[in-house]
């Protein structure tokens, strides 16, 4: 028999497990929902001394009272902190760790630590100034999703469960370190995904493809990974099929992942492009047109890539074909296409990210040989968050603002609520910049609806969006999808583009 230890995320205790706890029993499996301390009836009371190590040191009690052979724990959200520190004390009881829509603590981390917006760091600390003895971070209201997580599936029931359970967090369970000896590294892992929150199994694929050395761990064999089409309370939203998923993971089934594969985004370039040299300034390069010494200025296009990619990722996103191909191909049609890498390694690096940008606008703008009243910006992937001081208030000289397989709003799951990086919010602010947008069929489903937020912000205040379709194309698709259809999306995009740079001939 496998013995399941429940584990929940914050301001929650054992009974949002209830059903959950139901379905597995009824399997046969041994059942223990936990309620930490602190957090609710039924877990031991908190005191001034309550943090991350008591919660640790009620789960290594729960581990040590089970009998069965087979443990398999479970922890959802911060519930994840704790178990990691019990499991890694007791290895040898665990048969199998499950991150239920949960991070990848290290050792050393602390939950605020690890999140990535300052700004909810901050929420949560006025909040526990303001409690009785600064001692505990009273429960967020449940619209703060970079806080609670997509609520996606949860009836008005059981939204009102989490309103009224919901306890106050001990806030030195936020910040104590995680200490960890490295005895979890021989354990098997399994990943269940809450795709409504932004992440999904072909996101993290991707990812690992890129070589993030972080990542590199998951492709273990012994680790699987599973979706779930629910929002970040799977226990309240789809109960029965948290259940099927969790005996499956007990019994070591899910997708695994590859880390060896070349990534998509270094295939060729769908369109013909002719190699021709470029000019590199540091971190950016500039695709030079064939025109006279002597020629006016040109109108110029700065591709802006996306990410978040490793910093290690060799070689790095200026250097993509992807990238390199349609900066030459700019270059073939009489305009500057440039290219350039900037700092965007991790969701907390869009700040650094957007100061490159700027820096490398202002060296192409500064250069003779680009007109610079004439430049187009032009957004790829998660890069696109960077559009939005672009959107919000356009300098004259900006033309056009291109944005391809955009995402288009942070992914719920970041815990990021920074308003720097929310195009969709500062498309009233575009006014009669042109917008073109390029979208394809075949996109990461968690990032459809981003695009249609923004889309529909653009009809409310009547921004000047074109949108180009991409059949059957894929994220990525000028190196994945080598059809006419895709070609041809490429070609409209460019063509609108450089329509909206005005006239060559008088350049």
């Amino acid at each position: 028999m496998t013995a399941f230890v429940l584990v929940s995320g914050n301001y929650t205790g054992g009974w949002v497990w209830q059903e959950v706890a139901e379905r597995l029993r009824g399997s046969g499996a041994e059942v223990h929902p936990v309620t930490l301390t602190g957090m609710g009836e039924g877990g031991p009371p908190a005191d001034a001394h309550t943090d991350l190590e008591t919660h640790v040191e009620d789960l290594l009690r729960v581990i040590d009272a089970v009998r069965e052979p087979q443990l398999v724990i479970v922890g959802h959200d911060y519930g994840i902190h704790p178990v990691l520190g019990a499991a890694d004390r007791r290895p040898e009881r665990i048969s199998r760790i499950v991150y239920l829509d949960a991070g990848l603590p290290q050792d050393g981390d602390s939950v605020l630590a690890t999140l990535r917006d300052p700004s909810v760091r901050e929420r949560l600390l006025q909040r526990a100034e303001r409690s009785a003895d600064g001692r505990w971070i009273a429960p967020p209201p449940l619209d703060e999703q970079d806080v609670w997580g997509s609520m996606a599936g949860l009836t008005e029931p059981a939204r009102q469960r989490l309103t009224t359970l919901a306890v106050p967090q001990p806030l030195g369970t936020f910040t104590g370190p995680l200490r960890l000896s490295g005895a979890l590294a021989a354990l098997p892992t399994s990943g269940i995904f809450c795709t409504a929150g932004g992440m999904s199994v072909a996101l993290l694929q991707n990812m690992v493809r890129m070589g993030d050395p972080r990542l590199q761990p998951l492709a273990d064999p012994r680790v699987g990974f599973f979706d779930l089409d629910t929002g970040h309370w799977p226990m309240l939203s789809r109960p029965a099929e948290l259940a099927e998923l969790l005996l499956r993971a007990a019994a070591g089934e899910g997708t695994r992942l590859v880390a060896d594969e070349r990534p998509d985004f270094h295939g060729p370039f769908l369109l013909d492009v002719e190699q021709r040299p470029r000019e590199r300034v540091g971190t950016v390069d500039l695709y030079l047109p064939d025109v006279p010494a002597d020629a006016a200025p040109r109108p110029a296009v700065i591709l802006v890539h996306g990410g978040p990619v490793p910093a290690e990722a060799r070689p790095t996103p200026r250097d993509w074909s992807i990238f390199t191909g349609y900066a030459g191909y700019l270059a073939s049609q009489g305009v500057v296409g440039v290219t350039f890498d900037h700092r965007l390694h991790d969701i907390g690096d869009y700040g650094v990210a957007a100061e490159d940008v700027a820096a490398a606008v202002e060296l192409v703008r500064a250069d003779p040989r680009v007109d610079a009243d004439r430049v187009a910006l032009w957004f790829f992937s998660g890069g696109s968050l960077l559009s939005t001081p672009w959107l919000a208030a356009p300098p004259p000289w900006l033309r056009c603002l291109a944005a391809t397989y955009p995402m288009l709003a942070p992914l719920p799951n970041w815990g990021f609520s920074d308003a720097r990086f929310s195009p969709a919010a500062a498309l009233a602010g575009a006014g009669e910049l042109p917008i073109v947008l390029t979208r394809v069929e075949l996109e990461f489903p968690e990032l459809v609806p981003t695009v249609e937020k923004f889309l529909a912000a653009g009809k409310e205040c009547g921004a000047r969006v074109e949108v180009i379709d991409v059949p059957l194309g894929h994220h990525g698709f000028e190196t994945i999808d080598h059809t006419e259809p895709a070609r041809e999306a490429v070609r409209r995009a460019v063509a609108s583009v450089l329509g909206h740079l005005g006239s060559l001939d008088t350049a």
